[in-house]
């Protein structure tokens, strides 16, 4: 069984969990394919963008997988992972007005765009429209090493993945955009086991 090497009591609680990825680039789609390989039971995703080559150094698509939508695409590759895993699929470009009913039945939020601005008015509608509800988000995950620099900061129910310093002109490595994801669906796994109860 694919899941039988998961922490005890993981299993259940995330098949009963419902997480919401807004944008699947360099950290939504890692953060989708970690979760997936969790054992998450539902995943919402969002991305009105295709596949094109230069995302394949970072973002969790293939050579066959250009031009194909990226909620398209990823849904190919998470359900090669667990056949059982629901999706929820949105080829659109999501808007602050939008945003509340599309996730509306997740239990988290992960923000996984790459305009400052796009995150400020996403963070701001979530909170807005589900106060109980965690959203984890990602800010300084530009460059390469500085590993040590990746923090995870809380204030109420936002969560904040990076350094909070770089920026895309220092470029996107894999391994430091896929650092921030790992980070992210971490948080979420670590966030619904103690919503469950089961959780540190």
């Amino acid at each position: 069984m694919i899941f039988a090497r998961n922490v005890p009591g993981m299993t259940e609680v995330l098949k009963r969990a419902t997480v919401g990825i807004a944008g699947c680039g360099g950290l939504g789609s890692n953060a989708a394919m970690l979760l997936t390989r969790a054992g998450i039971g539902r995943l919402v995703l969002v991305d009105f963008d295709k596949v094109e080559e230069s995302n394949l150094n970072r973002q969790h698509f293939f050579q066959s997988d250009l031009g194909v939508p990226k909620t398209t695409a990823l849904a190919a590759h998470l359900r090669a992972i667990d056949p059982t895993v629901r999706l929820d699929l949105h080829e659109t470009m999501l808007s602050r007005e939008t945003a509340a009913a599309t996730f509306a039945e997740c239990d988290i939020l992960i923000e996984a765009f790459d305009r400052a601005e796009s995150k400020e008015w996403l963070i701001e509608a979530w909170c807005a429209n589900h106060p109980d509800r965690p959203i984890v988000c990602a800010s300084g995950i530009g460059g390469y090493g500085r590993s040590e620099m990746m923090t995870v900061r809380r204030a109420g129910n936002i969560h904040m993945i990076g350094d909070g310093l770089s920026d895309m002109m220092m470029g996107l490595c894999a391994a430091r955009v896929m650092l921030a994801a790992a980070l992210q669906a971490n948080k979420a796994i670590e966030l619904l086991m103690q919503k469950s109860g089961k959780g540190g």
